[in-house]
C-alpha cells in the first residue's frame, strides 16, 4: 500500500472459524482491520459493512485478493465502484492491483477479467466437489459430514433442554452453532 493521506484500512474474510485470518494482510501495516468469518457467498458479512460505513475519502483498503472480497463479478465491481467513486483507493495484494477511480479502462477491464477468473475458478471447485461426492457416493465410501455431537452428548442436551436451559448458551458450551443445535431439533435426533 503506498502513501496516503488517510487511514489504511483492512479486510480480511475467511471461510470457516477454523482457518487463520492472519496470514491474508501480515506484511501490511494497516490502521484497522475488519475480519468476517463467512462464506464469500454469504451476503450477511457484518465486519464488511462495517467497513464500508467506517471508511472515508483518502483512506485505502487492502484485501489480500478479490476473491476474499467477492465471489461473484457483479459483486466485486458494485464494492470496487462503491469505494472508489467515494474517493477511497482499493488495493488487492496478491494480485497487486489497484483501483482509485481515476482508472483507465484497461485497469477496469483488468478487475472484470480477474473477478470473472475467480468466479470461474469457485465454480469449477464446486463442480469438481459434487462430482467427486457423486463418485464417493456410488462406491459406497461417502458418508457425510461426521457428527458434531456424539449419543451422550445429544442425551445430555435432550436433558438440559427439557430442563429449561439456553439454546444459545448449550450451543456455546457444546461448541456447535445454533443453526447445528436446530438441526438436530429438526431431525428428531433431540
Amino acid at each position: 500500500m503506498s502513501i496516503l493521506s488517510g487511514q489504511r484500512i483492512g479486510y480480511i474474510r475467511v471461510s470457516s472459524f477454523d482457518q487463520n485470518p492472519d496470514r491474508q494482510l501480515e506484511s501490511v501495516r494497516l490502521d484497522r482491520t475488519f475480519i468476517d468469518k463467512a462464506s464469500g457467498k454469504d451476503t450477511n458479512r457484518p465486519e464488511l459493512e462495517k467497513l464500508l460505513a467506517y471508511i472515508r475519502e483518502g483512506d485505502a483498503m487492502g484485501v489480500h485478493s478479490l476473491d476474499r472480497l467477492a465471489r461473484n463479478l457483479d459483486d466485486l465491481r458494485r464494492i470496487a465502484n462503491s469505494l472508489t467513486s467515494r474517493g477511497v483507493r482499493v488495493e488487492f495484494v496478491k494480485e497487486n492491483l489497484v483501483f482509485t477511480g481515476e482508472d483507465s479502462p484497461m485497469a477496469n477491464l483488468l478487475l472484470s477479467v480477474m473477478g470473472a477468473f475467480a468466479e470461474f475458478e469457485r465454480a469449477i471447485i464446486r463442480e469438481r466437489q459434487r462430482e467427486g461426492i457423486t463418485l464417493a457416493k456410488a462406491k459406497g465410501a461417502y458418508r457425510g459430514r461426521k457428527r458434531a455431537l456424539s449419543e451422550v452428548q445429544v442425551a445430555d442436551l435432550k436433558s438440559r433442554l427439557a430442563a429449561g436451559e439456553s439454546k444459545t448458551k448449550l450451543a456455546q458450551e457444546m461448541g456447535i452453532s445454533r443453526e447445528t443445535l436446530y438441526q438436530y431439533l429438526r431431525n428428531g435426533a433431540i
